[in-house]
């Protein structure tokens, strides 16, 4: 029988009998497999975060206590667990599950989140607005995939460690964000896993001095004595015990009776805890432990004969046409280099990477630093490409207009994932960037309606001394293209199609469904003019002083508000 068809709330997996447990986690990992494979969905970190999860519910109340979970994306095994095991096929479907904790699913989601380093930070205001109260709960951040190298993470670890009281941080250390964890302190937790020396040390001397007649006992106390200068030259406990945490680890992440000892342990203890541990990306499927960049977030994929073939659609997508254009670039200019912030596959930089090796930077998942050291490399003459989620560049947002805008540097912004993204959710959509972009100074905003127009707009951007935005959605990009591109002039928008009737300015790809609209309305004798914006700063003046104030409407306020200021007065 099932153990996870039985399982309705935390409550059902603390009345499990410890012996059951390594079961539930294969159910668990089997029904995860069964759902992504079919739709598509976050599977190697969950996949490693498993026992963990199934440990903090049988050791915390979580309809009580506190669980932040940072980026979220990890949180596939709590949704079984709590509740949401009968929906779990719907997830990131319409009308379904969100791939993230969401507070309008379940009391065990206390924040909609999707980006990286929220969690402490989140924590420390919860447990400080419950002291205040004088609610009596425990406090538990939940940190994975490399997001502890992000800054906020680091503002929330120097917060926590003043706190005095019950508060548990949850280092999930798998190696990994979404491409390998980057970065100094990353590589001092890697080389602290694979050495051990100052507990190896420890155990070895606390084994054989003893037994050393007379004096052995003696020595082996000086030598514990000398713990915390051995500690303070092998360790990384030093980093999180002077912000004021006591350290526990690293442990096996994947030992469900030893995290659920050690948990009991550590819930009631009244100061800030870190508990590092160590588990493996994609755990119990092979295929994805090997590879688990590919099985970050596959797409639909199959099973056959012990291999994963992920299913493809045939059609080249954004994402590809605009790493196969920044190659090209940087095959013809030695100044071109490509930045990210831990996205290499999902943007598309690591063909760049592979093309241009030296030229490739994954700055991690910190991209207010990105944005700094893409602007520093502007100004010693290089030419930074930034490869960034629109989503998460809002993260950003002081770094693009202090030291990018205001300082009047040719950074480029190309934007992936703009608009909707579907199954990803709210966190994830990619609204905002028109209109936060336009208002900093110098700022060039582009959007191409296909991969011809998508090569121009970065030609264009590379020879243009000033920042640039470059926005494109997670789609495909069209089979045809419209004939002819002249190159993009700064600015100036293309007329499609002429008419007398009515005129369609559109701006992106929702150029070719205005197109489209244009031919359905010709055949009701409705003849529309059709005019590709190519920018949404700076507007053509000359087009838009001849649109009638009267006729315009549309979806994006920004643009609307941007044509409006140019446009002759309203007739009455």
């Amino acid at each position: 029988m099932s153990l996870l068809s039985n399982i309705h709330s935390p409550a059902d997996v603390r009345a499990l009998k410890a012996k059951d447990l390594p079961k539930l986690a294969e159910e668990i990992r089997e029904r995860i497999v069964s759902v992504v494979s079919n739709g598509g969905g976050h599977l190697a970190s969950n996949l490693g975060v498993t026992e963990l999860t199934i440990a903090l519910h049988r050791v915390f109340d979580f309809s009580k206590d506190r669980l932040l979970w940072d980026v979220g994306h990890q949180c596939y095994p709590h949704k079984l667990l709590t509740g949401r095991a009968d929906r779990f096929d719907t997830i990131r479907k319409n009308g379904g599950l969100s791939g993230f904790p969401n507070i309008s699913e379940s009391e065990y989601d206390l924040f909609n989140v999707g980006h990286a380093g929220t969690a402490i930070a989140t924590a420390v205001g919860m447990a400080r607005g419950d002291s205040m109260q004088k609610k009596d709960t425990r406090v538990v951040a939940l940190v994975g995939d490399a997001s502890i190298v992000n800054g906020v993470a680091f503002e929330g670890l120097n917060q926590a460690g003043t706190l005095k009281r019950q508060f548990l941080t949850i280092l999930n250390d798998n190696s990994w964000g979404i491409a390998p964890t980057q970065g100094g302190f990353a590589e001092h937790l890697a080389r602290f896993r694979s050495s051990q020396r100052y507990d190896d040390l420890k155990q070895r001397a606390k084994t054989l001095l003893p037994s050393i007649p007379l004096v052995g006992k003696a020595l082996f106390d000086a030598i514990d004595h000398l713990k915390e200068g051995i500690k303070a030259t092998m360790a990384p406990d030093q980093i999180f015990e002077q912000l004021g945490f006591q350290y526990i680890g690293p442990v096996d992440g994947h030992d469900i009776a030893h995290l659920e000892e050690l948990l009991g342990l550590l819930k009631d203890v009244s100061h800030p805890v870190l508990l590092h541990v160590h588990t493996e990306k994609g755990k119990g499927c092979q295929w994805a432990a090997d590879d688990p960049g590919t099985f970050h977030s596959p797409s639909a994929f199959d099973v056959r004969a012990g291999k994963v073939v992920i299913k493809k659609n045939g059609h080249k997508s954004w994402t590809k046409a605009f790493a196969e254009t920044l190659i090209e670039l940087a095959d013809e200019n030695e100044k071109v280099v490509g930045l990210t912030a831990a996205m290499p596959a999902g943007t598309g930089l690591n063909e760049f990477q592979k093309a241009h090796p030296d030229r490739y930077f994954d700055c991690g998942i910190a991209e207010s630093c990105t944005v700094d050291i893409a602007a520093g490399m502007a100004k010693s003459g290089m030419r930074p490409f930034v490869a960034i989620y629109s989503t998460f560049l809002q993260r950003a947002f002081d770094q693009v207009f202090q030291e990018v805008a205001l300082q009047d540097l040719p950074v480029v912004f190309c934007l992936d994932r703009a608009g909707l993204v579907g199954g990803d959710g709210a966190v994830h959509h990619g609204f905002l960037d028109i209109a936060y972009l336009r208002g900093f100074p110098g700022m060039t905003l582009m959007a191409p309606i296909d991969e011809a127009e998508l090569k121009a707009a970065m030609n264009f951007a590379l020879t243009h001394d000033r920042a640039c935005a470059i926005r494109y959605p997670r789609d495909n990009v069209p089979a045809t293209s419209v004939a002819n591109c002249p190159p993009f002039e700064l600015g100036l928008s293309r007329r499609l199609r002429s008419g007398t009737d009515a005129t369609i300015l559109a701006y992106g790809t929702v150029t070719n469904e205005a197109l489209a609209a244009a031919e359905m309305l010709e055949e009701n004798d409705i003849n529309v003019t059709v005019i590709n914006a190519r920018f949404a700063k700076p507007i053509d003046p000359a087009r838009s002083a001849k649109l009638p104030a009267w006729r315009m409407s549309g979806a994006n306020s920004s643009i609307s508000t941007g044509l409006k200021d140019r446009q002759s007065p309203k007739k009455p």
